[in-house]
């Protein structure tokens, strides 16, 4: 059998909702039709990301699963609504499978599936299984991994690693370190040199303050004058994180936030940056080496275990937020300037754990399994 029609339920935040779109997009793109369920506080504006690539949406009703009795009414009065919804929307579309990628707003959808027997999949972007899946597992046909986890015995369902699905634009969008300079100094005019090296430091998409004023170039870094420093220091951080560079010895171009990726990574000769799932993988198929600083809060510490994985194959170094200070990023830059060709090298390693496929990846999964349960005998 052909998939061709398929609900997705990635509501939440950006680590569920970008994967989510990047299935959608390779679904539509080999003629299917999808559908994206969006539940929480990000719906609104996920569905307008959604319709500029074509993609179709709609709003579910979907609330964290809450410990205080007073609010567990209102709970489970958004699961009823959202099933609801789901079950009417599946049935409009004759979707042939709901596919959940993670968090609270899974929950309405997969007890739709439940309820009215609707082929329940799940993904997974860190590798460390999450609550939801855990709960949801025992429930769903298959969960699809992005990465090989530890924990797998804790999935009640048959787990299969395909990957972490990545926007198209960032699978398909490696530039020569030239072209990539060359775009980069057209937007920004940042009078960048493309025989020089490029260092790339971002926190993730809101910033991260330890990654944002902790990374500093020595005055006496050698080749601290050659040396390029591109910085994401997330929305509204500008003003404020600016004026610490003023006097760096290096040349510094400093942005909120930047949508093309694929320009920064084709450029950059070693990032220091947060470890979630996404940008992991993005680091693996670009083979660049990284400086990993997980996010101490991340839920069950799962973006140690992202970090971990990078530096598996060689192309990461782990620091622990604790232990960030301007000397340890000193420290590391100070070696990288004298064994630059050892840290490149390293970043290639990881090319052997890109998933670059990972979208189509997971689609085929779904198939294989349908095409599997339709021809067993009942």
């Amino acid at each position: 059998m052909t998939l061709s029609r398929l609900a997705i339920s990635c509501g939440g935040t950006g680590g569920h909702f970008n994967p989510g779109l990047s299935i959608a997009r390779e679904l539509k793109a080999r003629g299917g039709s999808p559908i994206l369920l969006l539940g929480g506080k990000h719906a609104e504006k996920q569905a307008e990301t959604a319709a500029a690539f074509g993609i179709d949406s709609v709003r579910i009703s979907a609330m964290p699963l809450t410990r205080n009795p007073l609010k567990l009414p209102l709970f489970f009065k958004a699961l009823f609504a959202g099933a609801t919804k789901t079950k009417a929307v599946c049935r409009e579309r004759k979707c042939q499978a709901l596919l959940c990628m993670g968090s609270f707003a899974s929950f309405p959808p997969a007890v739709a599936a439940r309820m009215f027997h609707i082929p329940l999949f799940l993904h997974d972007g860190n590798a460390k299984i999450g609550r939801a899946n855990r709960m949801l597992g025992r429930w769903a046909k298959a969960l699809a991994l992005s990465f090989p986890v530890a924990d797998v015995s804790r999935c009640r369902c048959p787990a299969i690693l395909t990957g972490m699905p990545l926007r198209p634009e960032i699978v398909n969008g490696k530039l020569s370190k030239a072209d990539a300079v060359a775009e980069i100094n057209r937007r920004w005019n940042a009078g960048f040199s493309p025989e020089k090296p490029l260092l790339l430091v971002f926190g993730g998409s809101l910033g991260a303050r330890t990654i944002n004023t902790r990374v500093r170039i020595p005055a006496d870094l050698p080749g601290a004058a050659d040396l390029q420093v591109v910085r994401l220091v997330g929305p509204g951080n500008l003003e404020k994180i600016r004026p610490l560079y003023a006097d760096s010895p290096a040349k510094e171009l400093i942005l909120e936030s930047c949508s093309e990726m694929n320009l920064l990574y084709s450029a950059a000769d070693l990032v220091i940056c947060r470890s979630g799932g996404s940008t992991v993988s993005e680091l693996a198929v670009y083979g660049k080496f990284a400086c990993l600083i997980p996010f101490p809060f991340a839920a069950d510490g799962h973006q140690d275990d992202n970090a971990r994985w990078l530096a598996s194959a060689g192309g990461a170094c782990v620091i622990a937020d604790s232990d960030c200070s301007e000397e340890k990023f000193a420290s590391l830059l100070r070696d990288w300037s004298l064994h630059r060709e050892n840290y490149t090298e390293r970043g290639k390693a990881s090319l052997r754990l890109a998933q670059p496929n990972a979208a189509g990846n997971v689609l085929d999964m779904i198939e294989n399994i349908l095409a599997v349960s339709q021809t067993r005998p009942k």
